[in-house]
């Protein structure tokens, strides 16, 4: 199959991606986190803080500070246990479902993705360090200074002053078991996700942060000791104390990197993993998709205009939404609270300001990327746009959020829970008792232009940072939000009447009250 065919599959034809065939072999599944043997490991202190503060500008971090970032972006937090029945005529035989579950939604709690960490600080060797979810421990890859070859990986963004770079990578096979080459779309927005998470905690600590979707892929996997074919860096985020990372603006840079001499300077590494499955199939899709969307050397590295972005409205009213002051709250409290309604989604009305609050504050923290230069002000390539039902002072119908005029444009007027719930391929959300349901929306091309294949994969990223912000946003309104890939991008596509605009919906998220769920839960925290 040819990757435009692909990606195009992907997006409107799902169903044409998997073998008709597709069984998934349950009892052969993979863990959810990566297992080390044999290397130095260094246990993290179970006594994490319950609120999260920013520290002394001027305090150097240490062992401490980086174990509880790394547990509120994605320690284990919980165990669950929750009831379900396999047969609805069937009351007398009860299944249950047991999960680990981390602050972050992931689709199907597969959680594909892994955390390393460049560490200087002190209590502990300056360093390559893997994060062992399962142990809340670093498990020390390399050791050794390493500013110069990851500064240069990065295009010249000077690491030198950062106290830890974070990279986020995505095992293929921890999600490819159950969803075949469906996965390859949810590996990008989980990653956006935890990359939101990310900027969240880093924020609430004090830290500076940039994320970094540039890179010569293949010497940051040497560096990290990955194999390219298992596992491969999606994103990289220097941290640092200082209000400001420096990054030269690349593009111009006349040096070119190559990422086949870079890697000659770090001697490979060699580790042993384990993952449980003993049946590990071969994924040739997303092979070839990650190969397709490896930069070589630092001359593909490219800037995006502001022209570039996506905010293209063409409704025929606007609706000004209320000025609303800016919103706190406690993000501690939020991720403990945080879940994915179902069926737990009422019907109850949303006020103008709890809507005006969430849309702005969705869109209210531009971050310092690779992409927009480095002043850390500039917007999104993704626009919000939704379905309508039962919100004050709105009447009943399709918008899209106009951010600059913080104002609702209609689109449509008319109820449409009954073509959107007749869209959905597994219909676990009963969009009836749902006054909000969001799409995020990008590019149709997918950044292709400006950056080939790898740009599909960012634009899930960003959407899984809008994705991350919403869900907390949502929670700390009151409200639950409940990420959705399996509707009809088609349909809505049509309902928002994109087709001009050349965008599309990324992914669906019912938004809306709802009713405290019964499970057994318990906390993974001392």
């Amino acid at each position: 199959m040819k990757l435009e065919t692909f990606l195009h599959h992907l997006h409107f034809d799902p169903e044409k991606i998997a073998p008709p065939d597709w069984q998934v072999d349950w009892d052969d599944a993979p863990l959810p986190y990566k297992l080390y043997r044999g290397i130095p490991e260094i246990p993290l202190t179970g006594e994490v803080p319950l609120t999260l503060e920013q520290r002394d500008a001027h305090a150097e971090q240490g062992l401490e500070e980086l174990g509880s970032f790394l547990w509120y972006v994605y320690g284990l937090t919980h165990y669950a246990q929750s009831a379900y029945l396999e047969d609805p005529e069937d009351i007398t035989t009860v299944n249950y479902l047991q999960l680990l579950r981390k602050f972050v939604p992931s689709g199907g709690a597969l959680y594909p993705n892994e955390l390393y960490v460049y560490a200087k600080i002190k209590d502990v060797p300056t360093g390559i360090y893997h994060y062992d979810v399962a142990h809340h421990s670093l498990r020390l890859l390399r050791e050794g200074n390493y500013d110069s070859y990851l500064s240069r990986s990065l295009g010249n963004c000077d690491v030198s002053d950062c106290f830890c770079t974070v990279f986020v990578s995505t095992v293929f096979w921890k999600n490819f078991y159950k969803y075949n080459n469906f996965s390859y779309r949810l590996q990008g927005l989980d990653t956006g996700v935890v990359i939101g998470q990310t900027l969240e905690v880093a924020d609430r600590m004090g830290f500076s942060s940039m994320v970094c979707y540039q890179f010569l892929d293949r010497s940051i996997n040497h560096l990290l000791g990955l194999t390219e074919q298992d596992e491969s860096v999606y994103a990289v985020i220097p941290l640092s104390i200082n209000p400001f990372i420096q990054c030269d603006d690349h593009v111009y840079t006349e040096e070119i990197v190559s990422a086949a001499e870079l890697s000659q300077e770090v001697p490979l590494l060699k580790t042993e993993t384990y993952n449980r499955s003993k049946r590990v199939l071969d994924y040739p899709l997303l092979r070839e998709m990650n190969g397709a969307s490896m930069f070589e050397t630092t001359q593909s590295f490219v800037k995006i205009k502001k022209g570039d972005r996506v905010q293209r409205s063409y409704g025929t009213e606007l609706i000004m939404l209320p000025y609303t002051e800016s919103f706190s709250y406690d993000l501690v409290s939020v991720c403990r609270e945080r879940h994915s309604p179902d069926v737990d989604f009422m019907m109850g009305k949303v006020s103008q300001t709890q809507l005006a609050t969430l849309l702005k504050e969705v869109f209210s923290r531009p971050y310092q990327n690779d992409l927009d230069g480095t002043d850390g002000k500039t917007g999104t390539r993704v626009s919000l746009y939704g379905f309508f039902y039962n919100v004050e002072g709105v009447s009943d119908g399709a918008y899209t959020y106009e951010k600059g005029a913080h104002a609702l444009s209609r689109i449509r007027n008319g109820d449409f829970r009954e073509i959107l719930q007749n869209g959905l391929t597994m219909p676990n959300v009963n969009l009836f008792q749902v006054p909000l349901c969001l799409h995020l929306v990008g590019d149709k091309e997918h950044l292709k232009e400006k950056l080939g294949y790898r740009g599909y994969r960012i634009q899930q990223m960003e959407a899984g940072i809008l994705l991350q912000r919403l869900l907390l946003i949502s929670c700390a309104l009151g409200l639950g939000g409940h990420p959705l890939l399996g509707f009809d991008a088609k349909q809505c596509d049509e309902l928002y009447r994109a087709e001009a605009k050349q965008i599309t919906s990324l992914i669906q998220i019912p938004v809306g009250p709802y009713r405290s769920r019964a499970w057994l839960k318990g906390s993974l925290k001392s």
